[in-house]
């Protein structure tokens, strides 16, 4: 089973997190966090790598219901989206599917929670493409 859903876009890497952004933000999501490796790798290890962000995607009313659900979830949270250029104006964007990360907790309200959140990730990078 497949634990991401990616789509590829031909556009500049910069231009594509600005949609990125939008997008989630117009699906109920903040980014609360932020972590670029590229600019990791480079300062901790003085290794070159491609450009890859790695965005913390957070739906404040279905994190603080999952909370409530499972007072654990938090170390699940929040959904990964990760950007990463292929090659010159070549970017894929993927985000977790939660419901096969929730399969392995044993409560069906996650599982419904999950099943929303991984709709409104995919509708998110779907209209991506449509910017």
């Amino acid at each position: 089973m497949k634990y991401y859903y990616e789509i590829k876009i031909k556009d500049d890497f910069s231009s594509v997190k600005e949609k990125v952004i939008q997008v989630l933000s117009e699906e109920g999501f903040g980014i609360i966090t932020e972590i670029n490796i590229k600019d990791t790798f480079k300062a901790k290890l003085d290794v070159d790598f491609r450009n890859y962000l790695i965005l913390g995607a957070c739906n404040p009313s279905y994190s603080y219901r999952a909370l409530q659900a499972e007072d654990k979830i938090g170390t699940m949270l929040p959904c990964n989206v990760i950007m990463q250029e292929l090659e010159t104006d070549n970017v894929e964007v993927a985000a977790i599917d939660p419901v096969v990360s929730m399969q392995m907790i044993n409560n069906p309200d996650l599982i419904e929670m999950a099943g929303i959140i991984r709709d409104k990730l995919r509708n998110a990078l779907d209209r991506i493409k449509e910017k």
